[in-house]
């Protein structure tokens, strides 16, 4: 039995908590993933788990763990310095990005990239939750908005740009506001991750402040949000990569363009571990060169002469 593949279906059973998940994640079959922990167990003379309802480390297995993931590290970095001195990139690339994204531009993206590299083997996960990179095996994560993160690399691809917008229906029916005090007379539609307390954030004067405004929907889904606001429903705040097509063809207009609610921006985020990686450097440039400033959203939206802040908090 290969010891690098046991201890990466050990690590990966440890990071995900169960067999089924590491199998899943791994793409082999749940029995593969106990057979090796089990070999390596027998060889070792020790108990690394303890099976129950949840996997739990025993003192032993916790030594074993750290080594076997700077082992592992150390494999990937060898790998990637062979294919420093290659213009083919080769192995694995798992990825975890947000699924909004994704469905409108991060999904034909990637597939222009892995048409560029024919030998590098994607593992792509979509999901707009922030999952921990190393709990679930990622070498790297595409993240939207106000990165923070004291054990990871960020590099930064591009502005969020966020804007009020709603249907010409709606405005027509309710009024626009001129002043973000306005905001407390209208329908508006929230977005859980963003805005749980029913307050939005704009910038006034270079600075951030929060307004209340009536509630009429709250979802998770930003597609849920396009959909209400094209319907007339209320206000919404919309990022333009989602927004770009109707606020373009005139189905949502742009409202309070001097007060744009923050948006981060579009980054990549990698362990230290990964930082020498060929693989990684050629997915940031990659990413850049399609999303760079500015954006085809946003450039869809100017080429259709609509309103559009300048910058973004």
């Amino acid at each position: 039995m290969n010891k690098l593949s046991e201890m990466q279906s050990f690590v990966s059973a440890v990071d995900s908590g169960s067999f089924a998940d590491a199998a899943r994640r791994m793409g082999i079959a749940k029995s593969v993933i106990s057979q090796r922990i089990r070999q390596m167990e027998m060889r070792l003379h020790c108990i690394l788990l303890e099976r129950g309802r949840q996997l739990t480390l025993t003192e032993a297995g916790q030594t074993f763990y750290s080594q076997c993931v700077r082992i592992l590290e150390d494999v990937a970095r060898a790998e990637d310095s062979i294919s420093l001195r290659s213009t083919q990139l080769t192995g694995n690339l798992r990825l975890s990005a947000p699924m909004v994204f994704s469905c409108g531009h991060l999904a034909s993206i990637m597939a222009q990239f892995a048409s560029l590299y024919p030998a590098l083997n994607l593992d792509i996960e979509f999901d707009d939750r922030h999952l921990r990179l190393q709990e679930h095996d990622f070498d790297a994560a595409i993240r939207i908005g106000q990165v923070q993160y004291n054990t990871l690399i960020s590099r930064t691809l591009a502005p969020n740009r966020h804007v009020i917008c709603a249907s010409p229906d709606y405005l027509g029916r309710h009024g626009t506001p001129r002043k973000p005090e306005d905001l407390v007379d209208h329908h508006a539609m929230l977005y859980l991750n963003r805005e749980p307390h029913g307050m939005w954030t704009l910038a006034v004067n270079g600075e951030l402040k929060s307004f209340r405004v009536r509630s009429r929907l709250r979802t998770d889904n930003g597609f849920q949000l396009l959909e209400c606001a094209k319907a007339g429903m209320g206000l919404a705040i919309l990022p333009t990569f989602l927004a770009a097509t109707a606020i373009a063809s005139g189905q949502l207009q742009v409202v309070l363009a001097d007060h744009p609610p923050p948006g981060g921006h579009f980054s990549l985020v990698y362990r230290p571990s990964r930082r020498d990686s060929p693989k990684i450097k050629a997915l940031a440039t990659f990413l850049s060169q399609q999303i760079s400033e500015p954006s085809p959203w946003d450039s869809m939206i100017l080429d259709a002469d609509r309103p559009l802040q300048e910058g973004s908090a």
